[in-house]
């Protein structure tokens, strides 16, 4: 029976605390630089395939140095001990994995934690659910040009028209669209808010309706990348962090890289000194 081999979670905890932090100064580098899959600006829904491909790989290296960082981190500095060499190593890339997964953990708390700062401040007082609408975000700029008017008193609030009418266009991405029954209730309230004539407002509602369309299929699609790249990074971020906790044993224990990160020479070199020692097999830790 094999004896269960204690946890370093000091080991642990300095390697996911390492790989957070590098992964935040290389994602706040990447922001600053323009790498980014994500922005509020409505012009970003218009951004080149190459620049969204190019901060989907920026997001894979990053994850890729900042994981393999700190999974080296975890097996360089975990007490090693005796044991058939294949055990070692499952020992050393399992710190690797919890140190992959703590970071991953502590990743989302800092991100959650930051999303709810922004949004008390962007929001300083409570609205009622009504009064709300999430198309403010993707289609702030399609409702400003729908109530768009040229003389308006300054102290008319447009809350709820504004949060009733993008619920209404967030169906314009739909299979059957905007109905017939909403499409004349906007024209009416476009023309009522706006003084615009009948014939101008239904023309200016079925042009935002159809740029809400494109707007909202954009912004799926942005959604769908970035998505994938964070799924990916983190995905390569575990076996990279397992592969460099392994690294990270075999340097304390002084012994060379394991032999499917090494050429065929060196392992033959290596189960020769192995069957000549006899004493291959085992590794001593500190």
């Amino acid at each position: 029976m094999v004896a269960l081999r204690p946890i370093s979670w000091g080991s642990i905890v300095g390697g996911a605390l390492s790989a957070a932090a590098l992964s935040s100064v290389l994602l706040g580098f990447g922001v600053a630089v323009g790498l980014s899959v994500a922005s509020t600006s409505p012009t970003w829904r218009d951004t080149s395939a190459a620049l969204a491909l190019l901060s989907g790989l920026y997001l894979l290296l990053q994850a890729l140095v900042s994981f393999g960082l700190g999974g080296y981190i975890a097996g360089r500095t975990r007490r090693g001990s005796a044991g058939p060499v294949d055990t070692v190593e499952h020992s050393d890339g399992a710190h690797g994995l919890l140190a992959w997964a703590l970071a991953v953990v502590i990743g989302l708390l800092l991100t959650a934690a930051i999303a709810g700062m922004t949004t008390s401040a962007a929001k300083p007082q409570q609205v009622t659910t009504s009064a709300t609408s999430a198309a403010e975000p993707v289609l702030s700029y399609e409702l400003d040009r729908l109530f768009r008017a040229p003389r308006r008193p300054t102290n008319i609030d447009l809350t709820a028209e504004r949060a009733e009418a993008g619920r209404i266009l967030l169906t314009s991405a739909g299979h059957s669209g905007v109905s017939t029954e909403d499409r004349t209730y906007l024209i009416q309230q476009v023309g009522g808010l706006t003084g615009l004539s009948p014939a101008d407002a239904e023309k200016r509602v079925d042009d935002i309706i159809g740029k809400s369309h494109d707007a909202i299929r954009k912004t799926r699609q942005t959604s769908v990348i970035l998505a994938f790249c964070a799924a990916a990074a983190l995905l390569l971020g575990s076996a990279v962090s397992w592969a460099a906790a392994v690294s990270g044993g075999r340097h304390r224990d002084g012994e060379p890289l394991p032999r499917w990160m090494t050429h065929g020479d060196l392992s033959r070199s290596r189960r020769a000194l192995d069957a000549s020692t006899g004493d291959g097999r085992v590794r001593r830790g500190f």
